[in-house]
């Protein structure tokens, strides 16, 4: 055998795959036929975040009087702001070039194919292709913009996320298609920037994964702030063959027409499981997905498979830790299954949105009797310090034992807050022992405490 273990993509998942097999003392490589890193470093999470991070800047230059002090004449550069994005996913993936090197794991630029017996064939950039063997094989091919019968994406009129951040021109008009957290990031960048933007979503909800208080306060910020929505509502036509998009909604009412400049297509991702050789190796597939066991091991001896090719949830940090997993039992030690219902969702519009465990309707659906409480970023001294009032966080705890089981945080700077409620709930903690540890004043994370006191009828500031 060539390798202990090769890794056939380099993303979130099998980057941190690879590392933890060659920490682990065995003999690594890893396939990658466009840039270490995958798409979250390179056209997701990373450079999502630069340009969200352009746009609230810009936001708050724009608001600079709120807090009494004068800009004159501020404007933006779009092409600037791609450029800085470009340039922050450049140097991320540039980093996982030093961790591969560190951790000497052999790079192997190319297109990878799976072969029975353990084998894996890479073709490069000039065509020529070699044969590579290990004891252990994980595919980690991740996903890709999903495309729906009626929005079939050109890359110029109606795109997918990849070219919604780097476009050469900003759009005048705009049409999200889908309102998950894809959807909702471009929203929000599009609309801080200057564009006049319209969210059309299938659901009666917007961010309709999240607990229902949640989509109605992302719902009124977004409408405060000029954002259209449209929800049980569905495209059924894009016509792009003039200068630019005439787009035909199928609402409760009836059919509307939009006309815009671009359509953004973010109806979610499907799984990059084609031409890679499951066939050839009999490896089993199910609703477009590559089926595992709990340690991600696939039907065929030797073969594993982690992050957005498996089921779950199509998230990053979830990819690393099936990573870890997978490769751990490899090893021989004995991990612990992941708990997909301890997996932190994070959404970073603004406000932004972060979330783990049940919603109160799925709480109740599952049999629980419920003690909620929820306080809001308005009596927050912090918060109102900072001038970011909106938004809130709401907890959920069985009212027999304390089981902490949700948490739903809208506002600014919650994706920073979400990993208490998440620890907290790997430790089994209760909803007393939340409200009696001590929160440090003035923050945001105290709103965790504040909600917690307001299920027990304890609350102070409210």
């Amino acid at each position: 055998m060539d390798f202990d273990v090769i890794v056939l993509g380099s993303g979130p998942g099998g980057y941190v795959a690879a590392i933890r097999a060659s920490q682990l003392g065995l003999k690594t490589a890893i396939i990658e036929r466009e840039s270490l890193g995958g798409i979250c470093l390179n056209w997701g999470c990373i450079p999502t975040k630069a340009l969200l991070k352009s746009a609230n800047v810009f936001e708050y230059i724009n608001h600079a009087e709120d807090y009494g002090l004068t800009v004159e004449n501020a404007d933006k550069d779009f092409g600037a702001v791609v450029k800085r994005s470009r340039g922050v996913a450049d140097g991320m993936s540039k980093g996982v070039q030093f961790l591969m090197k560190k951790n000497k794991i052999e790079v192997l630029m190319g297109e990878g194919t799976l072969k029975a017996g353990k084998k894996v064939s890479v073709k490069d950039a000039d065509g020529k292709t070699k044969e590579y063997s290990a004891k252990h094989v994980i595919i980690a091919t991740g996903a890709r913009s999903r495309e729906l019968p009626a929005l079939k994406q050109d890359g110029k009129k109606i795109i997918g996320y990849r070219k919604a951040m780097s476009l050469e021109k900003q759009p005048k008009k705009l049409v999200v298609v889908g309102s998950g957290a894809i959807g909702v990031e471009f929203a929000y960048f599009y609309n801080a920037m200057g564009t006049e933007v319209t969210i059309v979503e299938y659901l009666p909800n917007i961010v309709p994964v999240e607990d229902e208080d949640v989509s109605k306060q992302l719902e009124r910020t977004f409408k405060k702030a000029g954002i259209k929505i449209m929800t049980s509502s569905e495209v059924t036509k894009v016509d792009a063959s003039g200068d630019g998009c005439k787009v035909t909604v199928k609402t409760k009412k009836g059919e509307e027409k939009l006309e815009c400049d671009v359509v953004l297509s973010a109806v979610g991702v499907q799984a990059n499981i084609e031409n890679i050789g499951l066939e050839a190796v009999g490896i089993k597939t199910e609703k477009g997905k590559i089926t595992v066991d709990k340690f991600y091991k696939t039907n065929v001896e030797g073969y594993y498979a982690i992050g957005d090719c498996v089921p779950g949830q199509a998230l990053a940090h979830v990819a690393s830790a099936e990573g870890i997993i997978c490769v751990e039992q490899i090893a021989g030690h004995h991990p612990q299954p992941l708990n997909y219902n301890n997996i932190p969702g994070c959404t970073y519009c603004s406000p932004e949105i972060a979330s783990v465990g049940y919603t109160e309707k799925a709480a109740k659906e599952a049999g629980y009797e419920l003690k909620v409480g929820k306080f809001p970023f308005s009596a927050s001294g912090k918060a109102s310090a900072a001038g970011h009032k909106d938004g809130f966080v709401k907890v959920i705890y069985d009212a027999k034992y304390g089981e902490f089981l949700g948490c739903h945080m809208i506002g600014a700077n919650v994706t920073e807050i979400i990993a208490e409620a998440v620890v907290a709930r790997k430790l089994e903690t209760t909803g007393m022992e939340v409200l009696k540890a001590v929160h440090p004043h003035p923050t945001m994370s105290e709103a965790v405490m504040e909600a917690t006191a307001a299920a027990y009828d304890e609350v102070i500031h409210l």
